[in-house]
């Protein structure tokens, strides 16, 4: 099945943003936090770049868990970033501290080039109209040594098994989400479509691979 791009590249409707807000994703991401954990051998600290936020339950979780992180959480959908604020706004003054959101468009100058030791991103790259953005913007923000974990949906094979995967993990949801889902995994690449991306942009050090029967992962260091 070809890939067919998502309509729009920003969920910036603010209802749509809202609707996404209040879907529970506790279970795709833990598996993203986890995934991230495990590229360290303790407790995070140090600098995180957060590509692709969204309302911040990725960033928020992680401050929460390791007192020595500090985020910078990026998505250029301000609509977004107005609910991830209400979420760092409730948190206690130490995460509100370490927690920086910022909206911008890929690649930003405003981010500090090399400064980052972790980056991360989760159900970003198939959002974006030129994959090459998500890696020019590892190679461009990572400190050397940088620790890398990028998640995302990976397309089915057939219009069959997208229906199929929409009706096993979207089957109550709004229909907004339904179909944003759906979109989403005909936009989504195959692992070996994004092992082309990572020769091409020369980050042949980092591996990828299914994670789960709907994600694929990227991780390693640079």
């Amino acid at each position: 099945m070809q890939r067919i791009p998502e309509p729009e590249e920003l969920m910036d409707d603010a209802g749509q943003a809202l609707a996404y807000a209040q879907e529970d994703f506790s279970e795709a991401n833990e598996l993203f936090v986890s995934l991230l954990e495990a590229q360290s051998d303790g407790p995070l600290s140090g600098y995180l770049l957060d590509l692709g936020c969204g309302p911040a339950d990725i960033p928020l979780a992680l401050a929460l868990r390791h007192p020595e992180l500090h985020i910078d959480a990026v998505d250029g959908a301000q609509a977004m970033l107005d609910l991830a604020q209400r979420r760092l706004d409730a948190q206690n003054p130490d995460v509100q501290q370490r927690v920086h959101l910022l909206c911008a468009y890929l690649p930003s100058p405003t981010l500090p080039e090399g400064a980052y030791q972790l980056i991360a991103s989760n159900s970003l790259l198939h959002h974006l109209a030129d994959p090459a953005v998500m890696w020019q913007s590892v190679k461009r923000y990572a400190q050397p040594g940088a620790r890398v974990a990028i998640m995302d949906l990976a397309r089915p094979r057939s219009e069959l098994a997208v229906d199929a995967v929409v009706e096993t993990y979207a089957m109550d949801a709004p229909d907004v989400l339904r179909k944003d889902f759906r979109n989403s995994l005909f936009a989504a690449y195959r692992v070996d479509e994004v092992k082309r991306q990572l020769q091409r942009a020369g980050l042949a050090s980092l591996t990828v691979g299914m994670i789960s029967d709907r994600h694929l992962a990227v991780t390693g260091r640079l």
